[in-house]
């Protein structure tokens, strides 16, 4: 059996700041061929995305992927609204988590997951503003922790 190689593309680090990532799912992703290329090349943008459940499909919007300087006339909207690809089961449990408690679905990586495009998908509960200020604080105590560390070996 042949190792998948995994490429990441683009990440969402928007996403961990402002959500707790309760659960993540691997989707695929309804691309067209110069959207492939561009994503290639690495020019896409998950920062103000989220995704959406309509008549059991789930749909990313926000997502940008630049258009392909060679694509002419086969190139898409950068912003249109693109298909992602889970089981049916799969979609009905996330719409019934997002219905009733709150949850958000957030794009968190785009990675080639050997030739093919997949999307890591966050089921994202929103984070208090005091919450995002006790994650900076522990960030920065964990900082200068390793950064004392690291001068007590010099001597």
């Amino acid at each position: 059996m042949a190792k998948e190689s995994f490429k990441t593309i683009a990440q969402n680090k928007k996403a961990y700041h402002e959500y707790f990532v309760t659960e993540s799912f691997e989707t695929g992703i309804e691309l067209t061929g110069t959207e492939v290329k561009s994503v290639r090349a690495g020019r896409v943008n998950l920062k103000d995305s989220w995704c959406s459940i309509d008549n059991g499909e789930i749909f990313v919007k926000g997502m940008h992927i630049s258009p392909y300087e060679q694509g002419n006339i086969f190139n898409k909207d950068p912003l249109r609204v693109r298909r992602l690809l889970m089981h049916k089961s799969e979609i009905m449990r996330l719409l019934g988590k997002v219905k009733q408690d709150g949850y958000a679905l957030v794009p968190i990586s785009l990675y080639f997951k050997g030739s093919r495009v997949k999307l890591q998908l966050g089921l994202c509960k929103g984070k208090k503003l005091y919450d995002k200020r006790d994650d900076m604080a522990k960030r920065d105590a964990k900082r200068d922790i390793e950064r004392a560390m690291k001068n007590r070996e010099k001597y």
